[in-house]
């Protein structure tokens, strides 16, 4: 097994750390943020990074391999929306955040399923699906030590630096909805024809 698909399956591995850390009552903060949720954003960054350094790895070494190219995108799902659903849990993130995360992702592993059996068809990635990746990952790094709710600083009661988290992590996180869903819809629109089963009525 290669470095890129070691650090692939890390990834993996740091997901239930990150969790159990949800549940660990630890002493202290800083800032006001408590330790675990420092942890946990900790635990997330690392994670977030081997995801760029092993695609790197594997292109520039050119040890690009099938079991990769399935588990990097598995690996990138499930660290996501494992810190999503914490969240959630602790009532920083309304859940309808995650359930439009998590109705794209079927929708276009279904889309790529089919792809696959017309022979690979290839369906292009649109900026939609970039700014959705790069807005979600910003709005999770803010969001672990935000001491607030989603948009709760619109009803006040937060200052400081604690406000710009606030606003940084919550319009992040609704831009990257809407691009989930706006990447979802031209990914369908752009591989609609995968659909068509080839016949036509007469």
């Amino acid at each position: 097994m290669n470095l890129a698909n070691k650090l692939t399956i890390f990834r993996i591995i740091l997901v239930p750390v990150m969790v159990a850390f949800a549940y660990i009552p630890l002493k202290g903060d800083v800032y006001g943020v408590a330790m675990s949720m420092i942890i946990m954003e900790a635990i997330f960054i690392i994670a977030s990074i081997t995801d760029k350094l092993d695609g790197y790895i594997a292109r520039s070494r050119n040890q690009v391999t099938t079991f990769g190219k399935f588990l990097d995108p598995l690996a990138d799902k499930i660290l996501v929306l494992a810190a999503m659903v914490i969240l959630v849990e602790i009532g920083k993130l309304p859940a309808w955040i995650p359930i439009i995360v998590l109705a794209r992702e079927f929708i276009v592993s279904g889309f790529r399923l089919i792809a696959v059996e017309k022979g690979g068809v290839v369906i292009a990635a649109s900026i939609w699906g970039k700014l959705k990746t790069v807005t979600q990952m910003i709005a999770l790094i803010f969001a672990f030590i935000d001491i607030g709710a989603f948009f709760s600083f619109v009803n006040g009661g937060l200052s400081g630096v604690h406000l710009v988290i606030n606003i940084v992590t919550s319009v992040m996180m609704l831009v990257s909805t809407v691009a989930t869903i706006f990447s979802g819809v031209d990914y369908i629109w752009k591989g609609r024809s995968v659909l068509s089963d080839g016949t036509k009525e007469k």
